[in-house]
């Protein structure tokens, strides 16, 4: 359940200015959607070091994720039409700060999808959640995750024995 101290209570679906491309978020119904993206994808999501749980996610545990959240993050799903082809997150660390992560389907990478999403959830963040700042961590190696932050105007803030923190001031 999404804390109401961060963000409305009903999350809106967000437009990106990629024809056909929108964010919409994830509820218990996408579950078994969601499940099958992330069964087909993941040594992608792997290959890095990234997303070490998808491992050992089952059916059953992507869906009580979904109907008892642990965390208060916001959890859009990236559609192309009306198909799944990632996940894009706002966690409210501290607001008004908060981080961003993201993965995309491996068919779905090169197209601009993830950099689209990515502008349109900070935008969501800075017009609607009056975030200042936002977060992203990159595992090193990930170049391709570092060139989205990158077009994004993220800049690294610090760096760490297995990942990178970047920043991208709002305000």
């Amino acid at each position: 359940m999404v804390d109401d101290s961060t963000c409305p209570r009903k999350l809106p679906v967000l437009r990106t200015p990629l024809p056909c491309l929108t964010l919409s978020p994830l509820t218990v119904a996408d579950a078994g959607t969601y499940y099958d993206l992330i069964a087909k994808n993941r040594e992608h999501l792997t290959r890095n070091g990234d997303y070490e749980e998808v491992k050992t996610a089952t059916r059953e545990s992507v869906t009580e994720y979904f109907m008892s959240p642990p965390d208060r993050t916001i959890k859009y799903g990236v559609w192309e039409c009306d198909r799944l082809v990632g996940r894009v997150d706002l966690n409210p660390v501290n607001p008004p700060r908060y981080s961003i992560g993201y993965w995309l389907d491996e068919a779905a990478t090169g197209q601009g999808y993830m950099t689209a999403a990515c502008s349109a959830l900070i935008d969501f963040a800075r017009t609607t959640l009056g975030a200042t700042d936002v977060f992203a961590g990159v595992t090193h190696g990930n170049s391709k995750s570092v060139a989205v932050l990158e077009r994004l105007r993220f800049s690294p803030a610090a760096d760490f024995e297995h990942y990178t923190r970047f920043r991208l001031p709002l305000s």
